[in-house]
């Protein structure tokens, strides 16, 4: 009788993490098709951040400064209820519910930018005037206003 060995717990995590944010790609050059005609000099794309850290799982959020946090940095393409623009798609919406769109999700695209893929409003940038603990705020803010449309 032969034994299988299990799938290592870090390598199965691993995928498992690479298969919750595989919607977040981030937003890379070679990705992004010319606008301009060849020889014209445009703007580069915004750096991704290398600063950037993820908090603690059990870093206390504060959904009131998620939302004062919203406001200030994400609002103007979002909308100051996070339900959409004509500048950026809205987050209280099926597509960013959990099982979907995870909270690694969220923290990527503020740290990197993302590459379109749902909503036909261009690429979003980094946001680098937002720190991983305020990403955290925002992104519990987003969540309860998720939780308060149904959405789980």
């Amino acid at each position: 009788m032969t034994t299988r060995n299990p799938v290592p717990i870090g390598l199965a995590a691993f995928v498992g993490m690479l298969w919750l944010t595989g919607c977040s790609d981030p937003a890379t050059v070679a990705d992004t098709p010319p606008t301009a005609e060849p020889g014209v000099q445009t703007a580069a794309p915004p750096a991704p951040r290398t600063e950037f850290r993820i908090p603690a799982e059990d870093v206390q959020t504060d959904t009131a400064e998620g939302q004062t946090l919203f406001i200030a940095h994400c609002a103007a393409c979002h909308g100051p209820e996070a339900l959409g623009t004509n500048q950026g798609p809205p987050l209280i919406h099926r597509i960013y519910e959990p099982s979907h769109h995870s909270d690694l999700a969220f923290y990527r695209a503020i740290a990197l930018g993302v590459h379109q893929h749902h909503w036909e409003f261009g690429d979003m940038p980094p946001v680098p005037a937002v720190s991983g603990e305020d990403a955290a705020h925002i992104i519990a803010w987003i969540r309860q206003r998720q939780r308060a449309a149904g959405i789980e």
